[in-house]
């Protein structure tokens, strides 16, 4: 697998019509990666410049919903991500769709965590 320790994420595009999200990184040898999320449901980042990835790890959804729960509760009532009646039947749903809950860890700059079904990290040329 590409690393991706260290890098500098140099831009990041969220592509709300086509729920896709890509960060591009620079590697401190100048190998430039992409890192993809597809089938984007919700996210939320913390952002500086010049942000450094320590980590993407992935989590089985139950964590989201432990970590988000006072979110969740708040922003029913606007359906995000979603509409749902309760946090249990949004668990339900998106367990049964197949997303997963990336969590983005920093050594400095963005923080963050992606709802998603698919996770790529490819090199770009």
């Amino acid at each position: 697998m590409i690393s991706i320790h260290d890098n500098e994420i140099t831009s990041y595009l969220v592509d709300l019509k086509y729920h896709k999200i890509i960060l591009y990184t620079e590697a401190s040898n100048s190998e430039r990666v992409e890192v993809s999320f597809e089938d984007v449901l919700a996210h939320q980042f913390e952002t500086l410049e010049g942000s450094i990835i320590l980590d993407i790890q992935e989590y089985r959804l139950n964590q989201f919903f432990e970590n988000n729960k006072e979110l969740l509760e708040k922003q029913k009532a606007y359906c995000w991500p979603l509409y749902y009646d309760s946090v249990d039947e949004l668990s339900v749903r998106l367990m049964k769709e197949g997303y997963l809950y990336y969590v983005i860890y920093s050594s400095y700059g963005l923080n963050g965590w992606i709802v998603a079904k698919q996770y790529d990290v490819n090199r770009i040329v």
